[in-house]
């Protein structure tokens, strides 16, 4: 049983100023599996006024003092890895292989490429007599989800790290312990006192007394869009910086040719990854209507064969995190099979044998992308195949969606990819599999603004200065 009782502010583990406390729940098991404390605004204002006090130092640090750190971070990151990993398995249920596989692996990605950004980026660039100076912003309030929580709690802290800034962690409930791990990690490798501050908490209260604060500079968010809503409005009176990753509707483009099916059964192993969990997930795949038969039998192949269970066992799909999305993915399976969709794979209820714990069926449907479970986002593993006339139709369906946070591409033809890719309107797609850690990554349209990852994740934390006359 864990007890995370403590938040991180100004260099030391403190009681929160008003004990409250929440339990835990193992969404394999549906049992207790330990207890934080929840913050209030009081808690916040103790955090911010450490970190405002500072940034003044941290900010004037140089390159070689950021590189030091971060490599200090590094090396005990390494050190505690296999508990990163059984962290997020207990927390959101993602089987061992994938928690401690690339769940840990993304966190310490990124940290990496931060340590690689940060040797050779440009702080300064002279315009003839004028030069242009990138400072860091101030004072951030970091906000993650709990689907990928070392993801998305690296991808922010490293890269505000690195660019001097100085911010708040309010890690998420649903998924509290590997955050407080890192916490654990940063506190050993020697991050200055006020420079990194973490609360536990619920979003509605330490979320908004964030985004409210005159005192914070900026805000990054990763989770739903209406809540990605709301942190814009709450910090619009402060006028301060808002990025936000919000959710998605991708589009999964696998092109006429000879590797039809074995794309198609890629794509869908893909999408149950993670339970299906993933902002980015491929969740609308589109094939050529010629050859739906083919493609339906590829995926339900695909679909059938994924393995559902323990997540300490070999399982290839945990459960879903919580019982309130377990209930979210049933009302949307509902909603598929009243609209009409063919449903070819999963379907309601839990997995044959699994009596406990909130694991859902690998689903797939066939349907239209006019569709509920076409247009909205499930979050969940549930997949829908939707049939295109020509190259040009499947851009079409692409590109009709409110979302547009990432895409995929598959075909033979790398001209023809390339092309098809081009046209997509979404900031992120991946060609035949490809994958970097230095390529931005962010939405378009209603899947948020701004840009992480790589040298534009340094970007997001930085302000611009014209110093004229300079030289």
């Amino acid at each position: 049983m864990r007890e995370y009782l403590k938040f991180y502010i100004d260099g030391q583990w403190v009681d929160p100023v008003s004990p409250k406390t929440a339990e835990v729940i193992n969404p394999a098991t549906e049992a207790v599996s330990g207890t934080i404390s929840l913050g209030s605004a009081a808690d916040v204002d103790k955090a911010v006024a450490a970190a405002r006090k500072a940034f003044s130092s941290w900010s004037q640090t140089t390159r070689a003092q950021r590189l030091d750190l971060l490599g200090a971070i590094q090396a005990e990151y390494a050190k505690r890895q296999t508990e990163l990993g059984d962290a997020i398995m207990e927390e959101m249920g993602a089987p061992s292989s994938l928690a401690h596989g690339f769940h840990v692996g993304l966190g310490a990605g990124h940290l990496q490429t931060a340590i690689e950004v940060l040797k050779d980026f440009q702080f300064d660039e002279a315009r003839g007599a004028t030069l242009i100076a990138k400072e860091p912003i101030g004072v951030c309030g970091l906000i993650t989800p709990w689907n990928w929580p070392m993801n998305q709690t690296c991808v922010k802290i490293f890269p505000a790290l690195a660019t001097g800034n100085t911010m708040i962690l309010k890690p998420p409930q649903l998924a509290p312990y590997s955050a407080h791990i890192l916490a654990e990690i940063l506190d050993a490798a020697g991050v200055p006192a006020g420079v990194f501050n973490m609360i536990q908490g619920s979003g509605s209260v330490i979320g908004t007394a964030l985004s409210t604060h005159e005192d914070v500079d900026m805000i990054s968010f990763t989770g739903s869009e209406p809540v990605g809503v709301q942190i814009q409005k709450d910090a619009a009176t402060t006028i301060k910086r808002v990025g936000l990753e919000l959710g998605g509707k991708s589009a999964f483009i696998v092109l006429d040719d000879p590797a039809l099916a074995d794309s198609v059964a890629g794509a869908t192993g893909g999408m149950m990854g993670n339970s299906g969990q993933t902002c980015s997930a491929g969740s609308r795949l589109l094939v050529p209507h010629a050859r739906m038969d083919e493609a339906i039998a590829a995926a339900k192949a695909a679909a059938d064969a994924v393995t559902v269970g323990d997540p300490k066992g070999n399982a290839a799909m945990g459960p879903v995190v919580s019982k309130a999305q377990y209930n979210v993915i049933q009302d949307y399976i509902q909603k598929g099979l009243d609209e009409g969709a063919t449903l070819i794979a999963g379907g309601l209820g839990r997995p044959d044998g699994l009596d406990k714990g909130w694991f859902v069926k690998p689903t797939v449907f066939v349907g239209t992308n006019d569709m509920v479970i076409a247009r909205e986002e499930i979050f969940g593993p549930v997949l829908v195949i939707i049939g295109y006339d020509d190259v040009d139709h499947a851009v079409e369906i692409a590109n009709d969606t409110n979302f547009g946070l990432a895409g995929y591409v598959n075909g033979q033809d790398l001209d023809q990819v390339r092309a098809v890719a081009r046209r997509m309107r979404t900031g992120w797609i991946s060609m035949n599999g490809g994958f970097d850690f230095h390529a931005p990554f962010g939405g378009y349209k209603r899947s948020g603004n701004g840009r992480e990852w790589g040298d534009y994740g340094f970007h997001e934390y930085l302000e611009i200065k014209s110093l004229l006359g300079y030289a």
